[in-house]
């Protein structure tokens, strides 16, 4: 059967492990969960439903995690923004930080960042 990349039979193109206005948001065992009825729906159906882990990922290394979990739960096919979302507000100042400080070998003030 050959994969669609988006959509199932319940119209459901991404599922999200929550709001990430909540206490607890986005966890590991939740998720594993939740990536491992992806795969199983797929194998099952040829249907690719994509994930959202959102609220509680702050950093890059955070980011990194997640994306590491999702390459071992569901592969590389889902490391593409039509199937793997984050959903994290507070990581583009982190990002935006690191490469500042990639680039010159200190961490950026508050004010030397725009986006902050």
């Amino acid at each position: 059967m050959a994969a669609r990349s988006r959509g199932t039979e319940l119209g459901s193109d991404f599922i999200k492990t929550s709001t990430g206005k909540e206490t607890v948001n986005a966890t590991f065992p939740v998720a594993i969960v939740m990536l491992r009825a992806i795969r199983d729906f797929f194998w099952k159906t040829g249907n690719k439903v994509g994930f959202k882990p959102a609220g509680g990922i702050r950093t890059a290394k955070d980011s990194l995690a997640w994306l590491s979990l999702i390459k071992e739960e569901l592969g590389d096919e889902w490391l593409k923004p039509e199937l793997f979302r984050i959903g994290a507000s507070s990581l583009l100042s982190d990002i935006e930080r690191q490469i500042y400080y990639h680039v010159t070998g200190r961490y950026a003030a508050y004010h030397d960042l725009p986006m902050s």
